[in-house]
């Protein structure tokens, strides 16, 4: 295992309110830019919570300090969601994110939420059907912000819209869309779930771009995120075999059958661990 990767491992290992969100995605990217320099994007994101420190009124409640941390991250920041080339893998490299300005929604309710937690505002994640958004638990119940549209608030409407456009009819049986209870798709996601989202953009990009070594990488962070997701072994493995790296093939597709014997698509597999078992005798 590299360092890059042993220090990942560091930090997704800790408990999960320990996980410093900023942190993991910068290291995520250390894999598009080798050398990265992540202290120094911490530092930047310190510097912006400072700056939003002192924009705050002395009294006002957690409405206003949203309303000014919005002002401050897409008015004078000029920061957005990047409707243009939503697919851009930059969009998902939070150092791209601060550079450019410009992400995707997980990307920027990342930043949002540092923000808003060095200011005083415990922001948490909602992994929403289709579109990463933000909460804040208020007195008088929950805030649901979207970040990719400059901090806005979500009506019920707005979020009923949302599961009606990602929900097909009749999956929820008898029940309609406009009926469902809102209160289930607006859990809190954890760090290392938030984390694994980031990871899983990536990988559907890589794998439709067809960039095999971007996505080895990719995959390496995933087992570290979520050892319990056999499926991400499968898929590394067939990875590696395509790498021709065939010792390491077999390993993760061994490792599958062994922890997934009533797969669906084990014979898929086995198949393909003859293949790997046979370039294998031939190395030797």
């Amino acid at each position: 295992m590299s360092a890059s990767l042993a220090a990942f491992g560091e930090v997704m290992g800790r408990d999960d309110a320990r996980i410093d969100l900023a942190h993991a995605c910068l290291m995520i990217a250390q894999d598009a830019y080798p050398g990265l320099a992540v202290e120094r994007y911490l530092g930047d994101i310190e510097r912006m919570a400072m700056r939003l420190r002192s924009l705050l009124p002395q009294a006002g409640g957690a409405e206003e300090r949203v309303a000014v941390l919005n002002e401050f991250l897409y008015g004078e920041l000029g920061f957005r969601g990047n409707t243009d080339d939503y697919y851009d893998p930059r969009n998902s490299y939070l150092n791209d994110v601060l550079d450019r300005r410009t992400g995707i929604p997980i990307t920027l309710a990342v930043l949002y939420m540092a923000l808003g937690r060095r200011v005083g505002l415990p922001l948490e994640g909602v992994s929403f059907p289709g579109h990463f958004l933000v909460r804040l638990r208020l007195r008088a119940g929950v805030l649901v912000l979207d970040p990719f549209a400059a901090g806005a608030p979500q009506s019920e409407a707005d979020l009923r819209e949302r599961l009606a456009r990602v929900i097909p009819p009749g999956v929820a049986g008898d029940v309609p869309v406009s009926e469902l209870p809102l209160d289930q798709f607006l859990d809190a996601a954890t760090n290392r779930q938030i984390v694994a989202r980031v990871l899983r953009n990536l990988k559907a990009i890589y794998r439709d771009k067809d960039k095999p070594e971007r996505l080895l990488a990719v995959l390496n962070r995933m087992v570290i995120v979520a050892p319990e997701a056999a499926a991400e072994l499968r898929d590394r493995g067939i990875v590696y075999q395509r790498l021709e790296c065939y010792r390491a093939a077999l390993k993760d597709l061994s490792d599958y059958v062994e922890r997934e014997p009533n797969a669906p698509d084990l014979d898929e597999v086995r198949v393909r661990l003859i293949e790997v078992s046979s370039r294998c005798a031939r190395l030797n």
